[in-house]
């Protein structure tokens, strides 16, 4: 039983507008919640418990299962937080049927086999599983290499492609073994004279390149892991690597799969009214406000011109946006300091700053420009509030 002391009630039509929040560095750092995050869960939630807006909390987060981390965020604040209300960086792989019954070996850490099945993979083999049964393979480590030289097996089922879920442990094995995967077209202990190009389906989530944590200084992302296999694989083939789907933030599929949910949860609740503006909260310029601003992008092309294609974004999604426009609001409780904007700001001697964005991504430094910047995230809400003519108190 959750326990709040509410804002009065008011009599409030159907909201047409959303909230996209992101979880680390806008709602909590680390165990803790953000104490601003408190106070905007009484303004968005009424007497009754139940929030006044449809509210979707969107995270490149991938180790933990999805009910987790709503029972997670549950309880830091004090308010019921549905599975289907939180976005991971993998949670739009569900729209890839087409690879749902495929055998597909999947790299990451955590619940790697339970997320993969949540998501609808019927079929998947971990990394350590193909390491165990071809233990060849993983000879960096000369503490597990084998002493003796095994038989050689065929009975193993040849994989149909790879799912990136997150970054892993042991880089050096997983990149290992996703590149003889991808060389030998799915058969790692046969081999072939000439690696297969296309290469097999490739599905990644999480493009951060770095995140922060307790250290002082950024910690690698899996986009790191990613600009690794993708070097890699350039290096060796003279081929670039592609990808079937790459998602979470800043990808447009992760923003329509958060407006789809959007959509439901209104339609859930009662609201007729459609959802026509969405408010996207974030603390990293890279990832939240330059995914926000893409998604503005699109949205404003599909309202004039029709859906573009996503091409390596993913599938094309099913019902067309009834969205017109996503804001993008910076907040400074997490990543992006004002008094330290680090890679935001131009480098000394007038050049660009670094982009840390993914390979796939065009380099456009007006994407990471906030539409607005707030101190927390219930300045976000009153913001928010002010503009869509809603009370405050």
């Amino acid at each position: 039983m959750y326990a709040w002391f509410f804002l009065p009630s008011f009599s409030q039509s159907p909201p047409t507008f959303g909230f996209l929040l992101d979880i680390d560095g806008v709602l909590v750092r680390g165990h803790r919640v953000i104490p601003a995050a408190l106070k905007a869960f009484r303004r968005l939630v009424n007497s009754q418990g139940q929030l006044r807006v449809p509210v979707v909390f969107v995270t490149n987060a991938g180790n933990i299962l999805q009910h987790s981390k709503a029972q997670e965020l549950s309880a830091l604040l004090g308010c019921e937080v549905d599975a289907d209300q939180v976005i991971l960086s993998h949670s739009p792989m569900k729209l890839f049927s087409e690879y749902h019954e495929k055998r597909m070996l999947v790299s990451g850490q955590g619940p790697v086999v339970e997320n993969a099945q949540g998501l609808g993979f019927r079929n998947v083999v971990t990394v350590d599983e193909l390491r165990m049964a071809f233990p060849l393979l993983d000879m960096v480590d000369l503490e597990r290499r084998l002493k003796t030289t095994p038989l050689p097996r065929n009975d193993f089922p040849r994989i149909e492609g790879v799912l990136l879920l997150g970054e892993p442990v042991r880089w050096e094995t997983s990149l290992q073994l996703i590149m003889d995967v991808l060389l030998s077209n799915g058969s790692p202990g046969a081999g072939l004279a000439t690696p297969p190009y296309p290469h097999l389906p490739v599905l990644a989530s999480n493009m951060d390149l770095l995140w922060m944590a307790e250290a002082k200084m950024p910690r690698f992302g899996h986009g790191t892991f990613l600009l690794c296999l993708e070097t890699i694989y350039q290096k060796v083939t003279g081929k670039e690597l592609r990808y079937e789907g790459l998602m979470g933030k800043p990808s447009i599929l992760t923003y329509q799969y958060a407006e789809d949910l959007i959509r439901r949860q209104a339609e859930r609740r009662g609201w007729a009214a459609p959802i026509r503006k969405l408010y996207a909260v974030g603390d990293n310029p890279m990832s939240d406000v330059y995914g926000a601003n893409l998604f503005h992008q699109y949205l404003q092309k599909a309202t004039h011109d029709g859906a573009p294609e996503l091409g390596a974004g993913g599938p094309r999604q099913q019902q067309p946006s009834a969205s017109q426009s996503c804001i993008s609001i910076l907040v400074c409780t997490g990543v992006y300091n004002p008094r330290n904007p680090q890679s935001t700001e131009p480098v000394l001697g007038g050049g660009e700053p670094p982009f840390h964005g993914h390979r796939d991504l065009c380099f456009s430094p007006g994407l990471m420009e906030a539409s607005h910047v707030v101190n927390d995230v219930n300045e976000a809400v009153q913001l928010v509030f002010r503009k869509e003519g809603w009370a405050l108190e």
